[in-house]
């Protein structure tokens, strides 16, 4: 949502303070320039990269404008399935939750929470580490080296998305100069026209340059460091859940371990104890 609103705080200043100083919107309604500015970073972004970055760029670049911020419930949520999966465990025995992880789009435990239930980042990573403790004793150091790699292969894919998008942004000044000096070469072959032809071609010109400016710094720019963001959001929940696993398989009780991944939340997205106090009651009815 703020996204969208961002897109037309950019616009609306930039093309509005130009109309303001009296400029006509005519001369920046450049299809070509933008023809070759995007047709190049287009291009050179299929040039960069592999098949598995292109396509998964093209479908994460949206969530710039579809993802919304983790809250405080977001949290109180993987708080609750992990504080459920570990109650079971504690009290019917670790193989109790076998079924719950192994197929959580049809656990009782899951669906009850469709927040993580649909992140499936988080959620596989819970699934996948009680298994781990399912399939035998594991010291806590390495079950918490263990999730720590798993971490940091996700965070590195998942990091690809924004480093091609900055790729891209990178190149949109010099596009726009390209496109620039294209504009310019046709200007030299009009040397004899008089000269409001003449500025009318230079200043077609010079909107190249504004427009792979503009472009780079007002909206590649910003969707980048927005994803990036994401990113990092996604990997302060894994600490989170990380945090109450090597609790649980330290030994602590049901409760302490969540309390321990409780303090893994940052910000102001972290839930007071007496809120998952009384998350946890009201998730036991």
């Amino acid at each position: 949502m703020f996204a969208i609103i961002g897109v037309f705080i950019v616009l609306g200043c930039v093309v509005g303070g130009y109309v303001l100083e009296g400029g006509p919107l005519g001369v920046l309604y450049q299809p070509i320039e933008l023809l070759i500015i995007g047709g190049a970073a287009v291009g050179s972004f299929f040039i960069a990269s592999p098949k598995s970055i292109i396509f998964g760029t093209m479908k994460k670049a949206l969530k710039v404008f579809t993802a919304s911020e983790a809250s405080k419930q977001t949290f109180l949520d993987i708080l609750s399935v992990l504080y459920t999966l570990m109650n079971m465990a504690r009290r019917d025995g670790i193989v109790s939750i076998e079924s719950h992880v192994n197929k959580p789009d049809g656990s009782a435990v899951f669906t009850k929470f469709p927040s993580v239930l649909k992140n499936h980042e988080v959620r596989d990573f819970i699934c996948d580490n009680f298994k781990v403790l399912l399939a035998g004793n594991i010291e806590p150091h390495q079950f918490e080296a263990l999730m720590d790699i798993d971490m940091s292969a996700s965070h590195k894919h998942e990091s690809n998305t924004p480093n091609a998008i900055n790729k891209v942004a990178d190149s949109l000044p010099g596009l726009g100069i390209v496109a620039a000096v294209l504009g310019v070469v046709l200007t030299m072959g009009k040397i004899n026209e008089p000269p409001e032809v003449l500025g009318h071609s230079i200043g077609a010109a010079l909107v190249g340059t504004f427009l792979g400016i503009l472009m780079c710094y007002g909206f590649a720019g910003p969707m980048a460091q927005n994803l990036e963001y994401q990113v990092k959001e996604t990997h302060s929940m894994l600490e989170v859940v990380k945090s109450g696993l090597v609790g649980f398989a330290s030994g602590f009780p049901p409760m302490l371990a969540v309390e321990a991944a409780r303090r893994a939340v940052s910000g102001q997205a972290r839930p007071s104890f007496e809120e998952l106090e009384g998350a946890l009651k009201g998730g036991q009815k």
